[in-house]
């Protein structure tokens, strides 16, 4: 495999781990926001037990634990992707190393 091919395919991965990092990182917040927010619902839901207010506060609970579920599900995916292109990365850089050695052996 030509040398360029294989800085090209490392600068590539390299800019797809990034953007997985972001993508983590991301979610993250939004999982930290959505946590936070569901814990406030449940101590609004604590303090004032009105009915129709109860109900509405339930549903938010509801849908803000299924984002949280839905952005745990993604981060495992997204963690799985992260591990495969890392592997990816290394095994490129061991190839580009050896080209860059083999020059160097038909030299001798």
């Amino acid at each position: 495999m030509p040398i360029s091919f294989t800085s090209s395919r490392i600068s590539l991965l390299k800019r797809e781990i990034a953007d997985i990092q972001q993508r983590i990182g991301n979610d993250k917040i939004k999982i930290g926001k959505a946590l936070a927010k569901i814990k406030q619902l449940q101590k609004d839901i604590k303090r004032g037990p009105l009915s129709a207010d109860v109900s509405s506060k339930e549903s938010q609970l509801k849908k803000l634990d299924s984002e949280v579920n839905r952005l745990t599900d993604a981060q495992t995916e997204l963690t799985k992707q992260l591990s495969v292109k890392n592997a990816e990365l290394r095994q490129q850089l061991a190839k580009s190393q050896e080209q860059k050695q083999q020059p160097n052996k038909q030299e001798q």
